[in-house]
């Protein structure tokens, strides 16, 4: 199993822009959904239907989604300000 070890550090995660990213990937999802409506009677006389309720659980979801990276990113500036206060309270300290 020594084989299967690694031999380097895993890199830092990426971070980017999470909010806009979610927010245009629900409103991509309601589009399709808004889009396929007008063919409703065209899905279901193929038994497709599942297209369209993909398309409106996929923008479901993404609000779900919406709701919770908003959180943690107000929660990670919460804590980024916490740090930043609690190293202005303590004063410039030498590093070791």
């Amino acid at each position: 199993m020594a084989k299967w070890t690694a031999q380097h550090e895993a890199p830092e995660p990426l971070e980017g822009p999470v909010v806009g990213t979610v927010l245009g990937g629900t409103i991509l999802w309601f589009a399709l959904f808004v889009v396929q409506l007008p063919f409703y009677g065209w899905f279901a006389d193929r038994d497709l239907l599942w297209w369209v309720w993909t398309c409106a659980a996929g923008g479901v979801l993404g609000l779900i989604g919406l709701w919770y990276v908003r959180g943690r990113d107000a929660a990670l500036k919460r804590h980024a300000a916490a740090a930043s206060a609690a190293r202005d309270e303590d004063g410039p300290q030498a590093t070791a």
